[in-house]
């Protein structure tokens, strides 16, 4: 039954559930309690509300910051009622997740579907033309698991409470949230870099725009200090008064709309369950719900006005939801007073809007334009001790020296770790099954972020390579004295520093034809030569100058025009994203195989 339910997994191309389901079979999960309990369960929903409590109790308003409105020039009104194919399209597409509380389960709700669907598209239509909510669609159930595995249970600061709403409340919450995503990108309401949540953006993408601007500031000679700021239960604290005020002056909300979104807010509510056992309801007064569909897009409205506050000090940053990047370029005899100073209005401007700053948590690298750490660290005040050589960014392990060995290191102990997890099921798996599981563990981990990885040394590079060899000789069972080249070819394997290649011409390709973040297409242009020189389009990149060849020839803005005109130009020239991919891996094939 095992076997078939993952052959079942592996033609449906579902990475994240054949994840899961692996998971589970070589970490079985256990139960958190021995014994579940509605008592149990009301000690720690309410554990979950005091939290909250204390944390926006410790915050002091101080009403110093004001936000510097920038409303739309265009209002969205209404919602407008949806028909039955558009409606049968959406819940088609959608994950059959729901609550335990469902009268009926999601799965065999699509499939009723069609039988229900009238009825399901009057509620639907009513709520987004009369601007109410109902009420069932507004309680969730929470489900705590531990954060990290092995953490004690009975100390509920180690448990996550997952929020799980009904079925019906995420098809509404999709529509409503396609409209808005329309009225918000016609009005470029969004900030330009934000990336979480976002078609066409991802951490990577954050990364390889942050690495480009510290890496070029750093040919430049100057210094720079990057700060990761850490907000504690970020969505559980938003007000919602003030979420209402912000969809209105920043979003351009208003009317009918709004009065949906008061609606949306008014009265929501919350149980515990466990093993059948169930907490009592309880009002929940603040946040937005992290289960839902609407939430990640109202945390990043919510937000608007911090990259005002950065742009005001001209301090670089980038945000990913609510983990946010504060970098810094300086000269060694520059006062730090700007970044003092934006520091100081961005925790103002937190404590106005209930977010509350971990000073605890927030980390701090500073980078040398030269090979070697600083000598003499920058005055950051308060932030001074938590200045550290090493820092998780977006789950990338950043060094001071910026040759990327701690996250080459990470990687390479988290592969091997899973490599040997995988060899308990070998013997029940098919060579097919298996090396979809191989892609699912190993290679995504070698793949993660790795346009990042460009220009590392080929010690680092070869650590690398030594994963990608062992999980290939897993799949063969080839002996490790034979040649890795062979099969590595055989299974259509490029090599791990053509694989950082192909990520940065991928990344290239969709910023030359606008399918990447507009922080990423603002880094590469064609080149416009003199016009007695143009006898023809080659499709040239402009190459910016690095002086400094180990710092300049890493960033993106340099090392992409460098590869994509050693590309072929039939390469170069492909009409599609599909097209172009696979030219550019038969390229790289023939250039790592010579064939």
């Amino acid at each position: 039954m095992f076997y078939t339910g993952l052959h079942g997994l592996l033609h449906s191309n579902n990475q994240g559930v054949l994840y899961k389901t692996m998971n589970a079979v070589l970490s079985p999960v256990t139960k958190l309690f021995s014994s579940a309990s509605a008592d149990l369960c009301n000690q720690i929903l309410q554990f979950f509300l005091n939290k909250i409590s204390v944390i926006r109790a410790q915050i002091h308003q101080t009403n110093h910051v004001p936000d510097s409105v920038i409303p739309p020039h265009v209002q969205l009104q209404s919602f407008q009622p949806i028909s039955l194919p558009y409606l049968e399209k959406t819940v088609a597409a959608m994950k059959p997740s729901g609550s335990p509380e469902d009268v009926i389960p999601p799965r065999l709700l699509k499939e009723v579907f069609p039988f229900i669907s009238h009825n399901v598209l009057d509620i639907l239509n009513s709520s987004l033309t009369l601007a109410e909510v109902p009420s069932a669609f507004k309680h969730a159930v929470l489900q705590p698991i531990l954060k990290k595995p092995g953490l004690d249970p009975t100390d509920y600061s180690n448990l996550r409470p997952i929020s799980k709403l009904p079925f019906l409340s995420k098809v509404l919450e999709k529509i409503v949230y396609e409209q808005m995503l329309t009225h918000l990108n016609d009005n470029q309401v969004m900030d330009i870099f934000q990336s979480g949540f976002r078609k066409q953006h991802s951490t990577e993408t954050a990364h390889v725009r942050v690495f480009n601007d510290i890496f070029l500031a750093l040919d430049s000679g100057f210094h720079v200090v990057l700060l990761l700021l850490d907000l504690s239960a970020a969505f559980d604290t938003i007000d919602h008064n003030i979420l209402i005020t912000r969809l209105q002056t920043w979003a351009g909300i208003s009317g009918s709309a709004l009065d949906w979104f008061r609606s949306y807010f008014y009265n929501r509510s919350a149980r515990v369950m466990l093993d059948g056992c169930s907490s009592e309801s309880q009002p929940l007064r603040w946040g937005v719900p992290q289960g839902s569909i609407l939430g990640p897009l109202l945390f990043n409205l919510y937000i608007l006005p911090l990259g005002a506050i950065f742009r005001r000090h001209a301090v670089s940053y980038h945000l990913y939801a609510d983990d946010c990047q504060i970098y810094f370029s300086f000269k060694p005899t520059q006062s730090m007073q700007v970044l003092s100073g934006c520091i100081d209005n961005v925790k103002l401007w937190l404590a106005d809007n209930f977010l509350h700053l971990n000073d605890s948590k927030t980390e701090v690298i500073v980078f040398n334009p030269h090979s070697i750490p600083a000598t003499h660290q920058p005055d950051l005040n308060y932030l001074s001790p938590n200045v550290s050589t090493v820092i998780s960014n977006l789950g990338v392990k950043i060094d001071q020296a910026l040759k990327m060995d701690a996250q080459v290191n990470n990687t390479v102990k988290s592969c091997f770790y899973h490599l040997r997890r995988i060899s308990k099921l070998k013997h029940i798996l098919s060579v097919r099954l298996l090396k979809s599981v191989v892609h699912t563990f190993i290679t995504s981990r070698l793949d993660y972020s790795n346009s990042c990885l460009y220009g590392i040394s080929k010690a680092a590079q070869s650590r690398l390579q030594l994963v990608q060899n062992s999980a290939a000789r897993f799949l063969t069972g080839v002996d490790r004295r034979q040649h890795i080249t062979p099969i590595l070819k055989s299974l259509h394997w490029l090599p791990v520093h053509l694989r950082i290649n192909f990520k940065i011409m991928l990344l290239t390709y969709k910023s030359l034809n606008s399918q990447a973040p507009p922080y990423l297409c603002q880094l590469v242009h064609y080149y416009n030569p003199p016009r007695a020189l143009r006898s023809e389009d080659k499709l040239l990149l402009a190459l910016p100058n690095a002086r400094l060849k180990s710092r300049g020839e890493r960033a993106f803005s340099v090392c992409a025009p460098k590869l994509w005109n050693a590309l072929p130009l039939l390469v170069r020239q492909a009409p599609t994203i599909s097209i172009f991919k696979s030219r550019m891996k038969t390229h790289y094939f023939n250039l790592a195989y010579n064939t």
